[in-house]
């Protein structure tokens, strides 16, 4: 549901409720901060009939007319009333400053039900609790107690930390960093990230939206919104907490190793979302995305006056994804003609520490206008000849000429007011570190690709989702939740191809189950409490038909003396098959985005090597493509050393039609394919494991 924020975002009249005349008071500074709002401001206190100029009434009913937004700063057990009054008013916007909710305990946890309760039943949009507050810089209004304002900008900025809110403002004061809107989404009990993004998206000023989140309510909401909002605007996420949230019982491989981190990775990934690391990187990149161009392509051209910044520039090119342009010839004789002879002239371009801001210049242009670089970072250390203003003044220049992006790294201690305000007026990034000033140019050409796309929706196989659901059904009446080889059928039922063979409850029916295959089998021991059946020696390979009976008979026997309290159903009857490339395939549900799948190389070391990549199915054809692109052994996969290729077309398939049995089958918690046997001409799974839920979902 899309919910119109227009009052919250862009109220024409403000009331706030608890507002002090004491000074030291949250009320009196929050009051202080809100009466800079241009249009009615009106307090709420029985105890005051005025304050700081503005009527005051006793309360929400005695406003002489509904406001758009309510801010409200009372006890908490106040607070529900309040709303509720609110909703009887025609109020439809307020923002809840008052602590003591769900984050204090139980008590507090059945105070925010009731408030959102309140909110469901009279409509109303409300931010918090226990949030810091809303800043609109567009409508005038800072409704936070925070102790300093923003500056107007076009960056979108929420966060799940009230204080990290402050620290962040205080930080954009020294900066000069400018925001559209500053939100404190608090305890999220109504509106939360993902009505802030449809928000942000649609207001005209907002150039990049960012946040600081901790969690992420609805995970799938999150990642269609996401979706859409990239295709015309960038969004960054610093994403805190990144172990797992709680621990919980794991029977599969991608159980053990997938965590919610991976889970967020993937979902911001297939969305479009930029990850930061750091909180540098969160700012370094929205301050970019928000002045700068789009690069044409990932070719970074580098300029410095020192060679040591320029081979630190271009590990970093490196290191994030960028390619060290080649110049033209034309470009290399033009800056040969420009330079002295001990200049390096192919990129990294070294115009040497003695050149003056001439030569500066020149050169700058020379490989700015070079077609096949699509953006630059200019470097310089410190020199006598050089004043960093006068190379602010140059690159600035430069960069409106040319309109192409440009970061700097003069790295020097100070830069001088001079230098820093003219490449601020310029919208250009200036960082000590060479390898900050590239990353900053790499999230432009990165979100450049995040635009450009293709945008493909997940296939739809023809399936029999019955049959599987019986089948789910069936073992959970008889109490199962772990399922093996037996549950095969639910493969079959999505298309997904399985060796050939049965479940024998004994020796003899694994002998005849033997002969009708007629080739040499696997033995494997099917009990829903011996997992790693390899290890524990519940497997026997390459036995004859006419042999299975007697190996099915030693291995069920000495199973049992090993785990005479494990349940043994039988013996799995599987044909043997020649080795191939083994790759696993797996599934987790995430609590947050739901279906998390996991492909990487398989077989015995899977969690060793850990070569794995994770991906929120379903999945489109490009995104299971991603998947194999992403582990470090696709080369195994693509073939290597006279090896032709697996059968990549089938082994997508693969990848599609277990995403869609996750998406289908929520009862399904976790599922491993282990090996999965790649050959030139198929592609075929030959173990089995499965975790489902106790009671349907």
């Amino acid at each position: 549901m899309r919910r119109n924020l227009e009052g919250l975002l862009f109220p024409r009249s403000v009331a706030v409720v608890g507002a002090s005349a004491t000074p030291g008071k949250l009320g009196h500074a929050l009051f202080a901060n809100v009466v800079g709002f241009p249009g009615p401001v009106y307090a709420v206190n029985p105890k005051y009939q005025e304050i700081m100029g503005r009527p005051c009434v006793p309360t929400i009913s005695a406003l002489p007319e509904p406001v758009d937004l309510a801010v409200i700063i009372i006890p908490a057990d106040e607070v529900v009333k309040v709303l509720r009054e609110c909703g009887e008013k025609g109020i439809k916007n307020a923002v809840v400053i008052s602590a003591g909710f769900k984050e204090c305990g139980a008590e507090g946890a059945k105070r925010e039900q009731e408030l959102v309760r309140v909110a469901e039943e009279y409509g109303l949009n409300v931010l918090g609790p226990n949030a810091l507050g809303i800043i609109s810089t567009r409508a005038g209004l800072n409704a936070t107690f925070a102790p300093r304002g923003a500056l107007p900008g076009h960056i979108a900025f929420m966060s799940q930390s009230g204080a990290f809110c402050t620290s962040v403002l205080d930080w954009a004061w020294k900066e000069k960093l400018g925001f559209s809107h500053f939100v404190s989404l608090g305890n999220k009990a109504v509106l939360d990230e993902c009505d802030f993004l449809q928000a942000f998206a649609e207001d005209p000023e907002t150039r990049v939206i960012v946040a600081y989140l901790e969690g992420i309510r609805d995970g799938p909401r999150f990642m269609e919104i996401a979706r859409e909002v990239t295709r015309e605007k960038p969004i960054v996420v610093l994403k805190a907490g990144r172990a797992e949230a709680g621990a919980r019982a794991v029977s599969s491989h991608t159980g053990t190793m997938a965590g919610a981190d991976h889970a967020y990775d993937a979902a911001f990934r297939q969305c479009g979302v930029i990850r930061a690391r750091t909180v540098e990187e969160l700012f370094d990149f929205a301050y970019i995305l928000a002045r700068q161009p789009l690069p044409k392509g990932k070719r970074i051209g580098i300029m410095t006056n020192a060679g040591g910044a320029g081979v630190m520039a271009t590990d970093a090119a490196e290191w994030e994804g960028l390619t060290v342009a080649r110049l033209s010839e034309s470009t290399v004789r033009a800056l040969a003609s420009r330079l002295p002879p001990a200049a390096a002239l192919y990129n990294p371009v070294d115009i040497l520490g003695d050149a003056n801001a001439q030569r500066y210049r020149e050169a700058l242009e020379l490989v700015l206008s070079d077609p096949g670089v699509d953006m630059v970072t200019a470097l310089s250390a410190p020199v006598a000849i050089l004043r960093f203003a006068e190379l602010a003044e140059i690159v600035a220049e430069a960069k409106e000429r040319f309109g192409k992006p440009v970061a700097v790294s003069f790295m020097a201690g100070e830069l001088g007011e001079e230098a820093e305000e003219i490449l601020r007026r310029a919208g250009i990034p200036s960082f000590f570190d060479p390898a900050r000033a590239v990353r900053a140019l790499a999230v432009l050409a990165k979100y450049a690709e995040i635009r450009t796309r293709p945008r493909q929706e997940p296939p739809k196989f023809p399936v029999d989702r019955e049959k599987a659901r019986k089948i789910l059904a069936e073992a959970r009446a008889k109490g199962r939740v772990r399922l093996g080889l037996e549950a095969a059928e639910i493969l079959s039922a999505y298309g997904i191809p399985f060796a050939k063979g049965g479940l024998a409850e004994n020796a003899e029916e694994a002998g005849r189950i033997a002969q009708e295959l007629g080739t040499p089998v696997a033995l494997k021991i099917v009990s829903p409490e011996i997992t790693h059946k390899t290890e524990l020696g519940g497997v026997r390979l390459n036995v004859s038909p006419k042999e299975a009976d007697r190996v099915a008979w030693e291995l069920l026997n000495s199973v049992h003396h090993r785990f005479p309290e494990a349940e043994i159903e039988g013996v799995y009857v599987q044909e043997m098959l020649p080795p191939g490339r083994e790759v696993i395939l797996g599934m987790v549900r995430d609590p947050t985005f739901g279906p998390l799948l996991m492909f990487g190389l398989g077989g015995v070391y899977v969690e060793v090597l850990r070569d794995v990549a994770f991906g929120v199915a379903p999945l489109s054809r490009a995104e299971a493509q991603e998947l194999l692109d992403l582990i470090r052994g696709k080369k195994i996969l693509y073939g290597v050393r006279g090896q032709p290729p697996v059968d990549l077309p089938g082994l997508l398939d693969v990848i599609l039609r277990v995403g869609q049995l996750a998406a289908e089958n929520p009862e399904i918690l976790e599922l491993d394919l282990n090996p999965i046997l790649c050959y030139p001409e198929r592609v075929v799974a030959v173990d089995l494991r499965l975790t489902i839920a106790e009671e349907g979902i």
